[in-house]
């Protein structure tokens, strides 16, 4: 993994950050029901992922912010298992289908390598 690598994930980190303030109710929508308050959790994510994609853009932090990405979307997962447990083939949005939960399960997992990956390269 080099510069460009680290470089364009504290760029999709800043971006997907700012987008849980521009479109939040797509966002709410990820959130499972029973842990509630998701207006407050999407804003607090978005938050996050904006300070941890700074921290991997500036090359002293990058090593940190760059495990805070993989602990971060690690976190993640939580949402993407409980919409692979209550995703139905009926659903009218693919993402709530057994292969949309899959495929969400999929590649936060390849963002997880990515910030793995950076934050190996880094340390």
């Amino acid at each position: 993994m080099n510069t460009i690598g680290a470089v364009c994930l504290a760029i999709f980190l800043i971006v997907t950050g700012v987008a849980h303030f521009v479109v939040p109710g797509y966002f709410r929508t990820l959130v499972p029901a029973w842990l509630g308050r998701a207006g407050l959790l999407v804003a607090a994510t978005g938050a996050a992922e904006i300070v941890v994609g700074a921290l991997v853009l500036v090359p002293a932090s990058r090593s940190a912010g760059s495990w805070a990405a993989a602990a971060l979307i690690t976190g993640y997962l939580v949402s993407h298992v409980d919409a692979l447990w209550h995703a139905r083939a009926d659903r009218p949005r693919k993402l709530d289908r057994p292969a949309g939960a899959l495929a969400r399960l999929a590649v936060n997992g390849v963002y997880i390598a990515w910030a793995v990956a950076v934050a190996r390269y880094t340390a």
